[in-house]
């Protein structure tokens, strides 16, 4: 990663990410045979690939880290801008069926489940090609662990789910005084269709952690991770808000993004070029 982009290395109060890929979930309600996903990635996807990346079992996820002033990945920020939002698409699963009686699925109490009912359906919900623009604020100690555990991963990072990879690039800058500004005013759009040629500015979607000026919905989510330990798993309620940013059409990256966006992780402050 490029160095700090200020000479004077002030303290840096975040970093930018990229998810996208084929296909990402993000779920609040999995259970059962029903696995659904939000329309943005949630507080606990978003920390759990952080926490992955740096090796940390499930059981130590949560818990302070050996750095200045001893933060916790629950300690970060999220807001998220919505280049693309993607399609839904449901994935049909089935499980046990065809399979002798000893390699049968188990029922709720232990035993196999009856004949003629082996087979166990699930209804798997993605998002298919969606984009999202993270930016991530946290401390100064955090952020920088976060940018060097990014690019040498202990786990490979997911879009919620371990079948769902990221696109190239994941890590968009290094880390950053103002990852807000750069969310706002100079971080390459990956849109689904181009702007048109009379707009100077497009409306895009940002959910954030805390209220915005001008928010334009709340709504709740049970995304905050309290305890990821298998079996013992725990989220907490939170408030989200979105609002409506209306940035300069100069950020659309084209149809193929990913020159204009190479060339802004080279150098975040170079205005973004024209789409070819």
């Amino acid at each position: 990663m490029p160095a700090p982009l200020d000479g004077t290395n002030p303290a840096p109060t975040g970093l930018l990410l990229r998810l996208a890929g084929p296909l990402s979930a993000y779920g609040t309600d999995t259970a059962f045979t029903r696995r659904a996903t939000q329309p943005h990635p949630t507080r606990s996807a978003l920390i759990g690939m952080l926490a992955a990346t740096a090796g940390l079992p499930r059981d130590q996820a949560l818990t302070p880290l050996d750095l200045p002033g001893r933060p916790r990945y629950t300690d970060l920020a999220f807001t998220i801008r919505v280049d693309t939002p993607g399609n839904p698409h449901t994935d049909f699963h089935t499980t046990g069926g065809g399979r002798p009686r000893h390699q049968q699925l188990r029922t709720s109490k232990g035993d196999r489940r009856p004949e003629g009912r082996t087979t166990h359906v699930t209804r798997r919900h993605y998002l298919a090609d969606a984009c999202f623009t993270v930016a991530v604020h946290g401390p100064a100690a955090l952020v920088t662990h976060l940018a060097h555990t990014l690019e040498h991963p202990v786990f490979a990072p997911y879009l919620g789910r371990r079948a769902c990879v990221p696109d190239e690039p994941l890590v968009l800058t290094p880390p950053l005084t103002d990852p807000l500004t750069h969310l706002l005013h100079h971080t390459p759009l990956t849109l689904p269709a181009p702007p048109r040629q009379e707009q100077t500015h497009i409306p895009v979607t940002f959910w954030w952690d805390t209220p915005p000026p001008n928010p334009t919905a709340q709504r709740e989510l049970a995304d905050d991770p309290a305890d990821f330990t298998p079996h013992h798993r725990r989220h907490t309620v939170r408030s989200v808000w979105r609002s409506t940013e209306h940035l300069p059409a100069a950020l659309y990256a084209g149809a193929n993004p990913l020159p204009a966006l190479a060339a802004y992780r080279h150098n975040p402050e170079q205005p973004c070029p024209p789409p070819p």
